[in-house]
């Protein structure tokens, strides 16, 4: 009997971190003429890049530093790190060639803001999406 209880318990638990760290996914608003999105579509939207998506302006916004979503993206996404994201904006910045995207906050934020501007592009985790957003992009 205890090992039964101790193997649900596990169970319970594997399952709980598996849903609390779904990763990241690339929304917009459920009502945005944007489409699916390859990778390397996104990636160049979200550095400045590119300023469409096939057609269709994307507006990148980003999450605060310390998101849990913003890390996951930026790591398993873009593959940069903090550091290097911070030093490849500050050098286009210093240049004049580019402006890093709008910080809005958390998940809950970039669903307000992408579900109101059809334009407006993000990166939320995966177990946040409903439907105001819809997912353009899951690495």
């Amino acid at each position: 009997m205890k090992l039964s209880i101790k193997l649900l318990s596990a169970l319970a638990l594997t399952a709980g971190v598996s849903f609390a760290q779904a990763g990241s996914v690339v929304v917009v608003g459920s009502g945005s003429p944007i489409g699916a999105a390859d990778g390397a579509d996104v990636v160049k939207v979200f550095l400045g890049k590119k300023k469409d998506l096939a057609g269709v302006s994307a507006i990148p916004v980003d999450q605060s530093e310390g998101a849990p979503a913003r890390g996951d993206f930026y790591s398993n996404v873009v593959k940069k790190s903090e550091a290097q994201l911070k030093s490849y904006w500050s050098r286009l910045i210093f240049t004049g060639k580019g402006q890093a995207p709008q910080v809005v906050g958390g998940d809950a934020d970039v669903k307000g803001m992408v579900s109101s501007n059809p334009n407006l592009i993000g990166y939320i985790d995966e177990g946040a999406v409903d439907g105001t957003v819809k997912v353009i992009y899951k690495p």
